[in-house]
């Protein structure tokens, strides 16, 4: 995971300061605060008076974090993207038939975007709150008069922020290699594209909120992205067609999310789907709109940030 390599960053240590993105939280000998003020006093008529400046600050800081530390954030997705349209683009693409008309490398192309965008975007909201619970600056936070909805739209913005940002870097890559290869790409739905992406980014930011809360260390956040999210992708058609499955494999296909979310993105470029895309829409943003309910009632009730 790119992000961890920045977790010696906020190392705990008693009479350090500890400071992440722009937020610096003294500490005393004996762990605490300097403030000394407990986690759960900042409740009640004072909650939620923070005001926007406060959920712009907060917001600030967690882009910040991923946009000062390129090395970590852009340049591993750029490298890996590379590889991917080179080896299975360029030089098995070359090999294989075109897919539902289209040349391999553009049938592709959709799929690899969506990887890239749903990685980061659940990286940064898990790595974010699971460090700041680790290194106790997320007290700062929490003592802060912010509502929970702020607290929770900051670390969600930020992180579908990232998600977005490396989707299109991953788009300018594939574009390059089109370029090089005399291959055009169609856009056929620009609107679709945009809402699909942007949804996606946001529901596993909000995903990726519930992965920090409920992590207990590091090995969770590899486990969750690595042996979860990413081989989902993989089977959600990002490298194939349905049509190409037999059944009963094509129908249990059906059942994988991420499925949907591939052929929503891939219909916004091709207008090519091999699922209902409308139906997928809908599911989708009432999938967001539920896990980021459950963020907000996990930041109320204080599941994962106090003991």
């Amino acid at each position: 995971m790119s992000d961890r390599d920045s977790a010696t960053d906020g190392t705990r240590s008693d009479g350090s300061s500890r400071t992440d993105g722009g937020l610096t939280t003294e500490t005393g000998t004996g762990g605490g605060t300097a403030t000394d003020t407990d986690v759960t006093t900042t409740t009640g008529k004072h909650r939620g008076t923070g005001g926007f400046g406060g959920f712009l600050t907060l917001l600030r800081r967690e882009i910040l974090r991923f946009v000062r530390r390129p090395r970590n954030t852009f340049v591993p997705p750029m490298i890996t993207n590379v590889l991917y349209f080179a080896v299975f683009g360029v030089i098995l693409g070359g090999r294989i038939d075109q897919i539902a008309g289209f040349q391999y490398i553009v049938f592709i192309l959709p799929g690899l975007i969506v990887l890239g965008t749903i990685s980061n975007a659940f990286e940064n909201a898990s790595f974010s709150i699971f460090h700041g619970r680790w290194n106790d600056y997320i007290e700062a936070v929490l003592t802060s008069p912010l509502s929970h909805r702020s607290m929770v739209a900051a670390y969600l913005l930020s992180s579908a922020l990232r998600g977005v940002l490396v989707g299109s870097i991953i788009a300018a890559i594939g574009l390059g290699f089109l370029f090089v290869t005399g291959t055009t790409l169609p856009v056929a739905h620009p609107v679709y594209l945009a809402t699909f992406l942007v949804l996606i980014a946001v529901l596993f930011a909000a995903f990726g909120i519930v992965g920090g809360l409920w992590s207990r260390d590091f090995d969770y956040l590899t486990v969750l992205n690595q042996f979860i999210i990413r081989p989902l992708v993989f089977f959600g058609g990002v490298f194939y067609a349905l049509d190409a499955l037999p059944e009963p494999y094509r129908t249990i296909s059906l059942l994988n999310p991420m499925v949907h979310m591939v052929n929503g993105v891939r219909y916004g470029f091709l207008g090519y789907s091999d699922v209902p895309v409308n139906l997928a829409l809908g599911a989708l943003a009432g999938l967001t709109v539920v896990v980021i309910v459950v963020d907000v009632w996990l930041f109320k009730r204080g599941y994962g940030l106090v003991e």
